[in-house]
């Protein structure tokens, strides 16, 4: 029987204090994914510091930003009339990541901090260098339909698995962090990490670090993106690929601004920074969209039953994409004629 001391934050400076900057302590917010791990004693931490307590606020600002408290729950957050209007993807990408049942328990900072639902991650009969660093991955060779086509190395192939992180890393969400150093905050891109040669080392936090809220700029042009998941099966289940994006176009029909991360398809969350650079300043076409999702997946390397994924991405980008251009082109041309008709009363 696991045996490990559990305490109850009664804020941020008083959590801090109780991890004490130690690697064995873990924070505890909705359980969904940690609780999970130490009934499969693959994570074994020697303390738990409950922090369910700290601020579950969801702060609309004038600026159009918002700050959302770290131990917000996503069913609240997915909820929110300011997240709905203002940051649509964000709350569709939350309402396509779970059951009802663990929305209602997962936090912010949870579903950031959940990890891997790799096969062989949970299988302690397997090898698997991000559980036990150094003795292989059985999935290079093994099942590896759910893997990762970008990023991976020969240590690690698994895949990120929430989808409310990829939409935080479209919308260039900032993760505040407190420990017994001080404040500081980090851009979510910068936040989770590529396997290399340290799968098990998945974040940039220090140990004893804690989120404490998740800040997200305003984007005027997210009032209308969009998150578009491909998976196995209708409900409760991981994305095959999933897109969280959103596009600004200018009168001209020219490109102006664009924000498309991509999902299923990599170790942290995939922000396509390549294909956003191909579209930026281009005809908003289908041709254009193309281009930037080639752009984006010319480095992406398949494995034995994964290789399809590749152009289901390039597919599921120039989809949603063509989607987002196809609303605001409806939008314009309605504008057009309610303007035509109140003319000519």
């Amino acid at each position: 029987m696991m045996q490990f001391e559990y305490s109850r934050a009664s804020d941020v400076a008083d959590a801090v204090r109780l991890a004490g900057g130690q690697a064995e302590t873990r924070f505890l917010g909705g359980g969904t994914n940690l609780v999970d791990l130490m009934r499969e004693t693959i994570e074994n931490p020697r303390s738990l510091v409950d922090v369910t307590g700290l601020s579950q606020d969801i702060v609309a600002r004038a600026d159009g930003s918002m700050l959302l408290g770290a131990a917000a729950k996503n069913t609240a957050v997915a909820a929110d009339r300011d997240v709905r209007a203002r940051f649509p993807m964000l709350a569709r990408a939350i309402l396509n990541g779970a059951s009802g049942q663990i929305r209602n328990m997962a936090t912010m900072a949870g579903n950031i901090m959940q990890r891997t639902r790799c096969y062989y991650f949970y299988d302690d009969a397997t090898r698997c260098n991000k559980r036990n660093p150094g003795t292989g991955c059985d999935a290079l060779e093994g099942f590896n339909r759910i893997h990762a086509i970008l990023g991976a190395s020969p240590a690690c192939v698994a895949t990120h698995p929430s989808d409310m992180c990829v939409a935080l890393a479209a919308l260039d969400a900032v993760v505040h962090l407190e420990s017994a150093n001080g404040s500081r905050a980090l851009n979510i891109n910068e936040l989770h990490r590529l396997p290399g040669n340290t799968p098990h080392i998945e974040t940039a936090l220090t140990p004893g670090e804690l989120i404490t809220a998740i800040e997200i700029p305003a984007c005027s042009f997210a009032t209308r993106s969009i998150y578009r998941k491909v998976r196995d099966r209708a409900s409760y289940a991981f994305a095959l690929v999933s897109v969280a994006a959103a596009i600004d176009v200018g009168d001209d029909d020219s490109i102006r601004d664009v924000r498309l991360a991509l999902g299923g398809v990599a170790h942290k969350p995939w922000r396509a920074s390549k294909a956003e650079a191909a579209l930026r300043g281009a005809p908003a076409t289908e041709a254009s969209f193309v281009a930037a999702a080639d752009a984006e997946l010319r480095d992406a390397r398949g494995l034995h039953h994964n290789a399809f994924k590749i152009e289901l991405a390039r597919r599921v980008i120039v989809d949603a994409l063509q989607e987002l251009h196809n609303a605001k082109a409806s939008r314009s041309a309605n504008g057009q004629s309610n303007g035509n008709s109140r003319g000519g009363t």
